[in-house]
């Protein structure tokens, strides 16, 4: 049986088409006024792909975000998404924005290794806590890169805080989509690269957060995760998979106060 619909997000939204043409245009603006602030294409390995975007704050950083975008592995890159560090940025939070290479040129494995690399290469150029988030792909990827055998030590012990939007923390339902054709995908990497089957880290406060409106797969897929890493789980009300992170780029929302740990 194909899980094709069960996975398909822009064909449950309505207006859904607008949205990545507006990502874009927002992304460009805010990287404009920024200015010197913006620092684009940092390298972190050696493909064209393997650089991240970093936005300093006014002022000494108090620590800084790292936001991994989403797409299924196979779709974007950074740029669409910089208008997303203006919530860390007002609160004095430096933000970075990797971008990776996509399969089926990569597998979702060495994406991993890439987004570990980008971390490593970032927490060099840093002080002070780390904080992750990601979107979709992204939410598997900012989980996934907290195992040892990816992340170094004292990288991963900079890391506080991480917030998986609306992720796919369960690898094994995409078997039975079209879409792995494109991931390549078999049984034993589904599940050694499935965040749920992972042990937590330790010491480091994690939630999930999804939308009411999403696909219920993807709810499925945040309880599971929540459930297996013991993280609190926030089900948005009258939100979907593509609105779902627009509280990134607002400093008084609840998810910017999570992901900073503000009380």
């Amino acid at each position: 049986m194909s899980l094709d619909d069960a996975y398909a997000n822009a064909e449950h939204i309505v207006g859904s088409a607008a949205y990545p043409p507006r990502w874009a245009d927002a992304a460009a603006a805010f990287r404009k006024s920024l200015g010197a602030r913006a620092q684009i294409g940092a390298s972190y390995g050696p493909s064209k792909r393997q650089v991240f975007d970093f936005f300093h704050p006014e002022g000494v950083a108090r620590g800084t975000v790292v936001f991994v975008h989403g797409g299924y592995w196979k779709a974007f890159d950074a740029s669409s998404f910089s208008h997303l560090a203006a919530g860390a940025l007002a609160k004095g939070w430096a933000v970075a924005m990797p971008s990776y290479d996509l399969c089926p040129e990569a597998s979702i494995a060495q994406i991993g290794g890439q987004i570990a690399a980008a971390l490593n290469e970032i927490a060099g150029r840093t002080q002070g806590p780390i904080a992750l988030t990601g979107h979709s792909a992204g939410g598997q990827l900012v989980a996934r890169v907290m195992d040892p055998l990816l992340l170094a030590a004292d990288v991963r012990n900079r890391v506080e805080q991480i917030v998986s939007i609306s992720p796919v923390a369960d690898l094994e339902p995409l078997l039975q989509t079209s879409m792995n054709e494109i991931l390549g995908l078999d049984e034993a990497a589904a599940v050694a690269e499935s965040p749920v089957n992972m042990s937590p880290p330790h010491g480091v406060d994690v939630t999930v957060w999804v939308g009411a409106d999403e696909r219920p797969a993807f709810l499925e897929q945040a309880e599971g995760f929540s459930r297996a890493w013991g993280a609190k789980l926030f089900v948005v009300e009258d939100t979907h998979h593509f609105d779902i992170i627009e509280p990134l780029a607002d400093p008084d929302s609840e998810m910017i106060a999570t992901l900073l740990a503000i009380k």
